[in-house]
């Protein structure tokens, strides 16, 4: 009963959504996704390569992690492993800041402005499924560009093709010029079921710092230390990947211009036919590898910056 009192709360009171928009959630965000993707970069890449080498495309195949790194060092150099970063700073910076600022607005409007309202798994994950679906349509143009800026080899048959990008803004104009607005939006269909991902990820989290909380017999918007926000951060991450990773595998093949597949459901099944339930979890150990700790990097900054920003501001 307590629940739907603080849900409907918001329309007695008259309340708008806009009024609980903080900027402070967007800017703490933006500088946890920029830092992270800056230092993890390069594991990201070679997630994505694993993920679309289906041995049936034109594409590098790297024995493990270890013949990746040394293949890449050969072959592209040192920059090689930061290909496409620029779309990746743009695209993580944007989507963390977009998510935390509209999830923080969201889930205080249900909440009814009192932020030591409890909410219960059900409305955190529509507050984040409902926040991950306003960033995926603000930012899939930036992740189509860095999958194909990170999947340029050098190859001939790229550049002959008019696919062969010198950067981000290059990338956005070809792509829109060649196949047009659907060619920006390319991979948005998984994208939305990754929505699920979020969504699971930030139910995760707040249970456990709402949980840990009331056993301390604090009220539940009672700020943690870096190290609990680590821990929280890393077991939310890893529950979350391990549930809904495929989808991250037949986004990336849909936004690889080689693979070929006339859709959602035709990368299913072709990937589930010549490869089996194996192809749906290829590059799952270099995703790991970054998304825990870029996660734990992420929302240990956010947490920080949030929490000295807002302090300023009520000071």
């Amino acid at each position: 009963m307590s629940t739907m009192k603080s849900s409907s709360g918001p329309s007695n009171s008259g309340l708008t959504v806009f009024k609980h928009v903080k900027y402070e959630h967007l800017i703490a965000g933006v500088t946890g996704g920029v830092t992270s993707t800056l230092i993890l970069h390069p594991l990201d890449l070679i997630k994505i390569r694993f993920a679309v080498s289906d041995g049936r495309t034109s594409v590098p195949q790297y024995n493990g992690m270890r013949g990746a790194l040394s293949t890449i060092m050969k072959q592209e150099g040192f920059k090689g492993f930061y290909k496409g970063v620029t779309p990746n700073v743009w695209g993580s910076g944007s989507a963390w800041g977009f998510y935390f600022l509209f999830y923080s607005s969201i889930k205080t409007w249900i909440q009814g402005g009192n932020t030591k309202t409890p909410l219960g798994p059900t409305l955190h994950m529509i507050a984040a499924a409902e926040a991950g679906i306003l960033t995926l349509v603000m930012t899939n143009p930036v992740w189509v560009v860095k999958t194909r800026l990170c999947l340029q080899y050098g190859s001939e048959s790229d550049v002959a093709s008019g696919k062969q990008y010198s950067g981000m803004v290059d990338a956005l104009s070809k792509i829109y010029r060649v196949e047009g607005i659907r060619g920006l939006y390319k991979g948005f269909i998984p994208g939305m079921f990754g929505v699920s991902h979020g969504a699971l990820q930030f139910m995760t989290y707040e249970e456990m710092k709402n949980f840990y909380n009331e056993y301390r017999n604090l009220p539940i918007d009672t700020k943690l230390g870096t190290t609990e926000y680590l821990m929280f951060a890393a077991v939310s991450k890893l529950v979350a990947a391990a549930l809904t990773y495929p989808y991250q595998v037949v986004r990336a093949r849909l936004q690889d211009h080689r693979g070929g597949y006339a859709g959602t459901i035709d990368c299913i099944n072709k990937t589930w036919r010549f490869e089996g339930v194996q192809g749906f979890y290829k590059g799952l150990t270099p995703n790991l590898t970054r998304v825990v700790p870029a996660t734990m990097i992420t929302f240990a900054i956010y947490e920080n910056v949030s929490r000295y920003l807002l302090k300023r501001r009520s000071d």
